[in-house]
């Protein structure tokens, strides 16, 4: 009988199918969808897509399939995109990219060779700006690709994926969400062992909407039997079933494995080990085939012909004959390129694993030497990292050394930073084991570690980045080298505060020291200047010595554009008028433009947009960062600097109650996943959006930013938000508790004197506190630094204005309210407007000023309704039951809220009168007397009588009401 060694029928995977299929239509419907799909090995992931892919083509839908390398991390970058866009380019022609095959050149490098040829040498990046362009890129040519029909992109063995595609896979589906598009991504869930990068990536994919994972399990006993009679082409035993299924646990390989290894009905001499299966049909066949198959399995998974016959070096009928007999035993399987696949990777892993150390060094060399001679055997842009692979399998350290190092700046140009970091650190590896690698390198280890510390703060991995400064301090000599010292010490002073381990003072002025000391030039010119860009944020008047030290050799040396970091920097934290600062920020944006400088013309938008904002200009504010955002797209840093825009754009649209688009603006600056404390302003903002909406999601966000308290430092402006947050959330709590400690050590802070943009905020969380709890030494400090601190613009002058609200007592509190409430109409935040509006109107009811406490109420209501504030307009709806209004909204006022006998119940409670004596006097029951002081709580929403006696001097429910209003 003949065993077929490979199934034709899909069992037991309805579910998987069914589920697939959901998904496919939610993209149809425009719903941007991902599927993860996991499973152990040889479970059967590769056939269910098969079978789905299928039946997706047929309804209409277009598939493009990926696979991932077992080069690993430091393999080759976006391998699955290259493929998958290389099927559109040979299925709709170059066409279809729209102009921007230049672009796409670092994933698919036969689109770029014309205009390689005439272009000039590139740039080493600062950031990975060009990354995030394009990513934009390959997003907007999927949604081209969906927009004709439904799109299918799968992504197989992501287990294996590098970095670069496991960013590109996060963009799409945290960011871009390209409609119409289903991504569907396998992996192997036997591969996820702890510290496996993916089992972080799966975890925060898992947290985007619109993905689901699909596990897909092994089979049961009739799922076995399905698979053997139709292996078989007969019914099999029950028992041979029984056997097979035991020995498998339902694994579909291993069920086809062990059904051609032994007996075809009764699958007898069953192998022992999972290798001794996988190896079994290869031992059967021919020794050329063998020899054949040991060779391929050195090359990878997938193996061109014309490559595996130039290391083979075998007659071609000879190598046709071997390969055909591969292919018919169906061990390997022939693509559509002409080229071939191991049917199974695990297949290949048993094979390459039986090679000798001798041989394995052999035939990873003849790889790599026959690469290195005719790149073009391998596809487009694989090459230097097929080399790199091979070189370091052969352990031929000198080889491995240089083809790492040219690997990596293929990664460079393929904006696959972190991938050239690792590459880097391969460089470092090897360094010690070659003795003249500075000779075949062209360069010191110093230099080596420089470069290796620009792709690691390039790719975001600035942890790494501050050992790989301790590494480069601890080698240069800094009397023969002071600029490149200085340089070590001002990238690792920068880091240090980006990761909030310090301020960096130490570091940054050990660096000026070094730099003012060393040789004139250019190079010193530059240094000086990133030095002032860096100081400005810890002392400003100190970044502005530097910056002029640096402009005093600038127009010498041509280097006059080297200051407009430091320049625009300043004119923001300088102290200067901010008036002035805005027109001379307009004069160095349109500098850095006709510099060509991408880097400072986004700092100047950021800038720019910051400073309208604290000018209360917050229209103008959001115009400014929303055309910066999309100059950082045009020019290809929109997921660098040009994340800052997008926390300023929220942070205006959030003062102008378009607290929607806030959301949304906060949620893409989220996906963009910032490193180090870069990312805070968007979290902090977003914590108090949710937090005034009561958000369900609100205390994640609350714990997440302020988790960033407990850091050695911060930045001022960063830590004073914080402390406002930090309150507002106990607040929100009802937790004085911690409200009051909250309030306290925000009281303390050293920066608020000197920060009145971030100070008053806090120093109104600080009075409101004070005036919730009653504690009067919190409001004698507050009264003291609101004494100090500088009232410049609308929004402080409307702090400042509450604030002597919230301290003013008796005849003073009504007056004091209407100016806050004045105030925050002039700055024009309607948040803010609708609190001081329900402290009016609150204020407005002791003092029996009913016509304004209704109209207070109501626009207070009106407010917290339009933003989607819940607390708002809860509190304004308990007030107004309070005072005896009707619910706001509802047509101003009615009935009160309290009966005549309540009022008179309510006034003896509040002399401290108990039930009993309640009843003497107003001769009822006691029983009755408590009836009616368990409504009154009811009623009032409070929880205790002394609570309702404080509320009832508090809203002037004492006195008696008027007839009519």
């Amino acid at each position: 009988m003949t065993v077929r060694a490979a199934s034709s029928v899909l069992v037991g995977r309805h579910r998987e199918i069914a589920a697939l299929r959901g998904a496919l239509g939610r993209a149809r419907a425009g719903e941007p969808t991902a599927v993860l799909v996991g499973g152990e090995a040889g479970v059967g992931k590769t056939r269910l897509l098969e079978e789905f892919g299928g039946s997706a083509t047929v309804g209409g839908a277009r598939v493009l399939v990926g696979q991932c390398l077992e080069l690993g991390e430091a393999g080759l970058p976006f391998a699955p995109f290259a493929a998958a866009l290389r099927a559109v380019l040979r299925a709709d022609g170059p066409e279809v990219f729209a102009g921007y095959e230049a672009e796409f050149a670092p994933l698919l490098p036969e689109l770029g060779r014309a205009s390689a040829a005439l272009a000039g040498p590139r740039a080493v990046p600062l950031s990975d700006a060009p990354r995030g362009y394009l990513f934009d890129l390959v997003a907007e040519l999927f949604q081209r690709l969906a927009d004709a029909r439904p799109l299918v992109l799968i992504i197989e063995d992501l287990h294996w994926a590098d970095r670069s595609t496991r960013d590109l896979i996060g963009f799409l589906v945290r960011a871009a969400r390209p409609g119409r598009l289903l991504l569907v991504c396998t992996y192997r869930t036997d591969e996820l062992q702890r510290g496996h990068p993916l089992r972080p990536f799966l975890a925060e994919l898992d947290r985007a909407r619109g993905v689901e994972r699909v596990e897909l399990g092994r089979l049961d006993r009739d799922g076995t039997g399905a698979i053997l009679a139709d292996l078989l082409g007969a019914e099999p035993p029950a028992r041979a079933v029984d056997d097979v299924h035991d020995r498998t646990q339902g694994n579909p390989f291993f069920i086809e494995e062990l059904a051609v290894a032994g007996s075809p009905l009764g699958c007898a001499a069953l192998p022992e080990t999972l290798r001794d299966l996988l190896l079994a049909r290869v031992d059967r066949l021919p020794e050329p085939t063998q020899r054949v198959l040991r060779i391929a399995a050195a090359g990878g998974t997938r193996f061109a012909h014309d490559l595996l016959a130039e290391v083979a070096g075998l007659p071609e009928a000879e190598l046709e004959d071997a390969l055909r007999v591969a292919v018919a035993a169906q061990l390997v399987v022939a693509d559509r390129d002409g080229d071939y696949e191991f049917r199974h990777a695990l297949v290949r892993e048993a094979v390459h694993d039986e090679l000798l150390p001798g041989e394995h060094a052999r035939l990873h060399a003849r790889f790599a030497a026959a690469i290195e001679a005719q790149p073009h055997l391998v596809a487009a842009g694989r090459a230097p990292a097929e080399i790199a692979h091979h070189w370091y399998a052969a352990h031929n350290h000198p080889r491995a050394l240089v083809a790492a190092r040219a690997a990596a700046g293929a990664a460079a140009d393929r904006y696959a930073y972190a991938e050239q970091r690792r590459l880097l650190e391969r460089v470092l590896e090897l360094w010690e084991l070659v003795p003249d690698a500075a000779d075949l390198l062209g360069m010191d280890h110093l230099a080596l570690l420089e470069q290796t510390l620009g792709a690691a703060v390039t790719a975001g991995d600035f942890s790494r980045a501050i050992t790989l400064t301790r590494a480069g301090l601890a080698e240069v000599d800094a009397d023969a080298a002071p600029l490149r010292a200085a340089r070590l010490l001002d990238q690792r002073g920068r880091l240090m505060a980006l990761l909030g381990k310090s301020d960096g003072r130490r570091e940054l002025d050990e660096a000026y020291r070094l730099a003012a000391g060393g040789p004139r030039g250019a190079e010193r010119v530059r240094l000086l200047a990133d030095i002032a860009a860096h100081l400005v944020k810890i002392d400003p008047r100190q970044a502005a010595r530097v910056a002029a030290e640096a402009a005093a050799d600038a127009e010498a040396f041509g280097e006059d554009v080297a200051l407009l970091h430091a320049r625009i920097a300043l004119l923001c934290h300088g102290g200067r008028d901010p008036e002035r600062g805005l027109a001379e920020l307009s004069e160095a944006e349109a500098v850095v433009r006709a510099a060509g400088d991408v880097s400072g013309l986004v700092l100047a938008r950021v800038y720019q947009s910051d400073v309208l904002c604290e000018l209360g200009r917050y229209a103008e504010s959001a115009q400014a960062a929303e055309a910066g955002v999309a100059e950082a797209r045009r020019v290809g840093i929109s997921r660098s600097t040009g994340a800052y825009l997008l926390s300023n754009r929220a942070e205006a649209l959030i003062a102008l109650g378009r607290w929607d688009e806030a959301e949304a603006v906060c949620a893409e600056a989220a996906r963009i996943d910032l490193s180090g404390v870069t990312g805070l302003h968007w979290l902090q903002l977003s914590a108090g959006l949710r937090l005034a909406r009561a958000h369900p999601g609100a205390d994640e966000l609350v714990d997440r930013a302020l988790t960033f308290l407990g850091r050695p430092y911060l930045w001022p402006n960063h830590r004073l938000p914080l402390h406002e947050l930090a309150i507002e959330a106990a607040l929100a709590a009802d937790d004085k508790v911690e409200a009051i400690r909250a309030a306290r050590v925000a009281a303390v802070d050293e920066s608020l004197p000197q920060l009145p943009r971030e100070g008053w905020p806090v120093l109104s969380a600080v009075a409101r506190t004070a005036a919730r709890v009653g504690d009067r030494d919190l409001s004698v400090s507050v009264a003291a630094l609101a004494t100090d601190l500088p009232v410049r613009h609308p929004a402080a002058r409307a702090h400042a204005a509450q604030v002597a609200a919230l301290l003013a007592v008796g005849d003073q509190a009504l007056p004091a309210w209407r100016t806050a409430v004045d105030a925050w109409r002039a700055d024009g935040q309607p948040y803010p407007l609708g609190r001081a509006l329900l402290a009016l109107a609150e204020t407005a009811a002791a003092a029996g000023e009913r016509d304004e406490t209704a109209a207070a109420v109501t626009e207070a209501a009106e407010i917290g309704r339009r933003l989607g504030a819940v607390p708002l307009v809860e509190a304004a709806a308990t007030l107004a039951r309070r005072v005896g209004l009707r619910t706001p909204g509802q047509g101003g006022a009615g009935a009160d809220l309290l009966t005549a006998r309540e009022r008179e119940v309510l006034r003896l409670v509040a002399e401290g009168h108990s039930n009993s004596r309640i009843a003497e006097q107003l001769f009822i029951s006691p029983k009755t007397a408590s009836v009616h002081v368990s409504r009154i709580i009811a009623k009032l929403d409070v929880t205790n009588r002394v609570e309702a006696a404080a509320l009832a001097h508090r809203l002037g429910l004492l006195t008696e009401p008027a007839s009519s209003h």
